[in-house]
């Protein structure tokens, strides 16, 4: 455990060298000044190598900017799958989508995700991926403000954003308008507190954690308020913005007699569940989350989409937009199965919460160990 809340801490240190930009597992960036690298037959990669990209090559390159939010293991699965698609593509089409000098990481912090965009912009990328929420605001402010030489948007094809509608980034999930589109990991609250009342019919308090500055937890706290009221149980609210706050946040809902806690699509909770989810375990307290990274980093349960598969169809959707000249504005946001309850097996036998009632209130039930990432 020692072990673990060093790497959490340690990843504040990232914070300082994130504008010389920072690598999403393994793939790296290497500033606007590589930007030219992308129509050349050999690419560099971040380790020096070079790549050829020439075989089987059209005259065709396209040049994507891919940003995170934060350092989480559910926002890493989603680039890793974007990544293996995009080469993926490459190989089918012969169209080189370049990824390999534009991908970043924005740490959670609005300065560097602004200078991540102006760099994308300087560098002339052909589209962005912005994923989580945070980032594609950032990215789509930028692009709005900024249009290219011919009057055009540089499209953005966001990734994991729980309420584009609720954030302002589309006008409606079947049109989004002006040059955005994605895919959404959009939380069905009621089901989980379905799940929590099931484990425990009793439950008479719950505890909601979530960063109150995440536009992504406003509806589903709002629809878990609801809920509660309608089934007459009681809610406290803690909030955080870091791994400290929101470390003091779970004392305070284990020491107000929470039995149960629901975070939503959360990243900045989700950043603090290694250094949290003990606390719960020895409190007996599950921790419900709305992605199956909490689960994997120690919480109960975690529920929601496939991340694999959304950010796979991120992927898709961008290659749509610049090799087939899709548009964005009329490219209706996708939504995936987002009914899949991730069990941690250890700490539910650690509380001892019996879920098998699960698997028939959910389109599929995963057990899980935890671990930092997945494999």
């Amino acid at each position: 455990m020692k072990k673990k809340i060093l790497t959490l801490l340690l990843a504040g240190a990232v914070l300082t060298t994130a504008l010389t930009g920072c690598g999403t597992n393994g793939s790296g960036n290497a500033g606007a000044e590589n930007g030219a690298g992308s129509s050349a037959d050999q690419a560099k990669n971040m380790d020096g190598t070079e790549t050829d990209t020439s075989a089987g090559r059209t005259d065709r390159a396209y040049k994507i900017g891919i940003v995170q939010y934060v350092d989480d293991a559910s926002l890493n699965q989603i680039v890793a799958a974007v990544q293996a698609e995009l080469d993926k593509k490459t190989e089918e089409t012969g169209i080189f989508f370049d990824y390999k000098n534009f991908t970043y990481n924005g740490q959670a912090d609005a300065t560097t995700m602004n200078q991540i965009a102006t760099d994308l912009i300087a560098s002339d990328v052909d589209l962005i991926i912005p994923v989580a929420t945070p980032v594609a605001m950032v990215m789509q402010n930028a692009t709005a403000e900024n249009a290219r030489d011919d009057g055009s948007l540089i499209p953005v094809v966001f990734s994991a954003v729980s309420d584009p509608v609720g954030a302002g980034l589309v006008a409606s999930m079947d049109a989004p308008g002006s040059n955005i589109t994605g895919t959404s990991d959009a939380l069905n609250t009621e089901a989980v507190f379905d799940l929590m009342l099931a484990a425990d019919p009793d439950i008479k308090t719950v505890g909601l954690l979530y960063d109150k500055s995440q536009d992504s937890s406003t509806a589903a706290i709002a629809a878990a308020k609801t809920y509660c009221e309608e089934k007459g149980i009681s809610v406290v609210e803690k909030t955080g913005t870091n791994n400290g706050e929101i470390s003091l946040a779970a004392d305070a809902l284990i020491a107000s007699g929470a039995e149960a806690v629901f975070t939503p699509t959360d990243n900045n909770v989700m950043t603090a569940e290694l250094a949290i989810y003990e606390k719960f375990v020895d409190a007996k307290v599950p921790h419900y989350g709305g992605a199956d990274s909490f689960a994997l980093n120690g919480a109960f349960l975690g529920y929601g989409v496939n991340y694999v598969e959304l950010g796979t169809a991120t992927a898709d959707m961008a290659v749509d937009i610049l090799a087939n000249g899709k548009d964005p504005a009329s490219m209706a946001v996708q939504t995936m199965d987002n009914g899949i309850a991730t069990v941690n097996t250890e700490t539910a036998e650690a509380i001892g919460l019996d879920y098998s009632m699960f698997a028939d209130k959910c389109s599929n039930l995963v057990e899980i160990q935890t671990a930092e990432e997945f494999q």
